[in-house]
């Protein structure tokens, strides 16, 4: 039975270090000698793909930062531009952060700095933030550091250094993913290849053109090392120096990940999903599994104590999975092999774990106080559509093209680079073998120590196994949400390139279809060195031009209202203002100017959201006396109206914040079909530029231009018409 040998594998202890690496060098020895090769000869060739294979490595990563440096600079003219104007190019939360950084820079120390952060009074009107919690600032600091221990003031400028580490993170990303296809293959070749899809795809593969500061693009890149040091960990005959160092980097790269991004527990339970699934069917040393959810465990307790004892993550399913896990592990080991509930557990394995992660979670979430956004659950539920809502929020948020259903753009493109035909072609293929492997276990078949390529077993890898997992349940999150396909996309190119390069996958393909005229291992290895190199040319030929036509093309990007806006505020306004407006706006201004607003472009505090949705009632139907009041309620000194969104044609009608703030206020009609607006006020944001009463007793206008008015919130008001 399954269950018996599942049994004995995770019981199975780790092999002696000194034994494991002893023996291997005898077999390798061993059939060195029947090949004719001296143990020498062996030795340099060996060195020579590893160095060869590292440097393509490295020179990868490099030359993609060197690209995205490159791309960046033609696209914003970044060298030729002021300071304003080169602050102006970071939009919405991307200016927030940016914007913390300046902070700490112009701080008299870095513990001045700090300080001040996580007692932040100054960026919010009537609020007093912890930023570094909030907001995740941990990114911030480590550059603020660097930047200062390393003497680079007199050498770059402040933006140059961060965006700089920016672009060298993605090429460790970029590294990263080399690395993991290359373990997979045993070729370089794979790497070379993942690299190349991934920037053809690039606007599918990542957000970093659009939001350099975002906090993904900080954390994926020590995902990325994670997966790949995970690869080399949970391959089989591994010797004991290369899965020290495997094991080693799973640790850091975990912690420094957990730190990095504040929803990284959730992207990290997808993965323990995987590995919870790959132990549940005894396709891994389980030993090593359990040492990765000791690493979850660990990271989760440093998270919390280095985020200000941030309750979310003790709330995390992350959290609840692993000690269901861990208990379940426990249950199984204190039992009696033989007796009947021993046999009865290892059958109920996994409605056993699934049972006590929901019921912890349920037990956590009752008795621990915790500020996990309460709108994840009513999104899901409106997204599902087992639900419906005014909410003004709530459908602002569906209607983000993140968060909607990919288009078939998205495919279209996947499609005209060849990636997914490819990953398809690959996938079914793992996904037919490891289904095969998981029938014999089931028939009481045990796992080969050592999988040849002769044997044509590509399921029995466990590396290859959870992969295979890890990239369908990502798939499925991609399929519902837009946004998730730049955690997906990559992995996709990854394994994709793996699949193409791999003798093992084309010699499980023969073995099905059970070639004769040509001898497979010869076929096998020709087309795992035939198919990608054609695949490379066709796409050196397509998609080369067009990359360096980017590169070489200068793109105009100049947003003159927007510096005149900035220009004022600086020169006119008064030190002590509070600026009103849509919170993308405010937070350039927050970034170009130092004054305070009255909201941000942050989606995790539940007080900011109803701020912005009160603050957004300046583009809705309601009164002068409505709009005063609250705008004197945050203690806004000056409101910024933007005639984008005032007179904004969206594509999908139904979308635009006037629109959705309509529908909040109960300012729609709904009849057979056909939407009426009723409301006995105008839109606020058209009749306050009329310049009439009651509109100028409540606010003047003091400045204006093409996108930009800009009105002072009155004091002392004159109620006569």
């Amino acid at each position: 039975k399954m269950s018996s040998g599942a049994g004995d594998l995770r019981q199975r202890k780790k092999q002696n270090c000194t034994e494991s690496d002893k023996m291997a060098p005898e077999e390798r020895n061993k059939e060195n000698s029947k090949l004719g090769r001296s143990p020498k000869y062996m030795l340099i060739q060996r060195f020579a793909k590893l160095f060869f294979g590292c440097l393509a490595a490295v020179t990868s990563g490099m030359m993609y930062a060197v690209y995205l440096s490159t791309y960046h600079e033609r696209k914003f003219w970044f060298s030729s531009r002021q300071e304003l104007e080169r602050e102006i190019t970071f939009q919405g939360d991307s200016a927030i952060y940016y914007s913390f950084y300046k902070e700490l820079l112009k701080a008299p120390s870095f513990e001045r700095g700090v300080y001040e952060l996580t007692h932040n009074n100054k960026t919010i009107s009537l609020k007093t933030i912890n930023a570094v919690q909030q907001m995740t600032l941990y990114p911030e600091l480590i550059a603020s550091v660097l930047y200062q221990a390393s003497g680079s003031e007199e050498v770059i400028e402040p933006v140059y250094f961060y965006i700089g580490i920016v672009f060298g993170l993605q090429g460790i990303y970029v590294t990263a993913l080399f690395v993991t296809s290359w373990v997979m293959s045993g070729t370089w070749l794979a790497g070379m290849l993942t690299v190349a899809w991934f920037i053809i795809n690039r606007t599918d593969t990542t957000r970093i053109d659009y939001s350099i500061p975002s906090r993904e693009n900080w954390a994926l890149p020590y995902f990325a090392c994670q997966v790949a040091a995970l690869t080399g960990y949970l391959k089989k005959n591994l010797n004991c120096s290369a899965e020290k160092f495997c094991y080693l980097l799973v640790n850091a790269s975990t912690y420094t990940f957990m730190m990095m991004w504040e929803y990284s527990h959730y992207l990290l339970f997808v993965q323990a999903v995987s590995l919870f699934l790959l132990d549940s069917f005894a396709l891994a040393q389980t030993e090593k599994v359990h040492e990765v959810y000791r690493i979850y465990l660990f990271s989760l307790i440093v998270g919390y104590l280095l985020q200000f004892e941030n309750s979310a993550l003790l709330v995390s399913p992350l959290l609840s999975l692993v000690v269901a896990l861990m208990f379940s592990k426990s249950l199984q080991m204190n039992m009696k092999k033989s007796t009947f509930v021993s046999r009865l557990l290892k059958i109920m394995y996994i409605y056993l774990v699934l049972t006590v992660a929901v019921t912890l979670n349920f037990l956590l979430k009752m008795f621990i106080p915790h500020k996990e956004n309460g709108y994840l659950l009513k999104f899901i539920e409106v997204k599902l559509g087992l639900n419906t809502t005014k909410n003004f929020t709530m459908n602002w948020l569906l209607c983000q093209e993140s968060l909607q259903a990919p288009s078939q753009d998205f495919f279209l493109r996947l499609t005209q680079s060849s990636l997914l035909p490819f990953y398809i072609l690959v996938l079914i293929i793992c996904l037919f073998s490891v289904t095969q492997v998981i029938f014999r276990r089931i028939c009481g078949e045990p796992l080969k120590e050592t999988v040849k390529l002769e044997d044509g077993r590509i399921g029995e890898r466990p590396e290859i196994v959870y992969h295979v997992i890890h990239t369908i349940l990502l798939g499925c999150l991609a399929m519902c949400l837009e946004g998730m396909k730049y955690l997906w996309t990559p992995y996709v190119c990854m394994l994709a390139a793996f699949g193409v390069c791999s003798p093992e996958l084309w010699m499980t393909l023969f073995k099905w279809l059970r070639l004769k005229a040509v001898h497979p291992i010869l076929l096998a290895l020709i087309l795992s060195m035939a198919v990608p190199t054609i695949i490379g040319f066709s796409l050196w030929k397509e998609f080369f031009p067009r990359i360096m036509t980017e590169l070489t093309e200068l793109q105009e990007f100049y947003d003159p209202d927007t510096v005149e806006l900035m220009t004022w505020i600086k020169r006119q306004a008064p030190v002590a203002a509070v600026f009103a407006g849509s919170p993308q706006l405010m937070g350039v201004i927050k970034l170009c100017t130092g004054w305070m607003v009255s909201s941000l472009p942050l989606y995790n505090d539940d007080d900011l959201l109803k701020r912005n949705e009160n603050i957004y009632q300046i583009y809705s139907k309601r009164s002068a006396e409505d709009i005063y009041k609250i705008l004197t309620s945050y203690k806004a000194n000056f409101l910024v109206i933007e005639d984008s969104i005032c007179n904004e044609v969206g594509p999908v009608r139904g979308c635009r914040v006037k629109d959705l703030l309509d529908i909040a206020n109960g300012h729609v009609v709904c009849e057979e079909g056909d939407n009426y607006a009723y409301s006995k006020y105008g839109r606020f944001c058209h009749e306050i530029k009329m310049n009439y009463s009651p509109y100028v007793n409540y606010f003047t206008r003091v400045y204006w231009n093409r996108s930009y008015f800009v009105y002072r919130i009155n004091t002392v008001i004159s109620f006569q018409s």
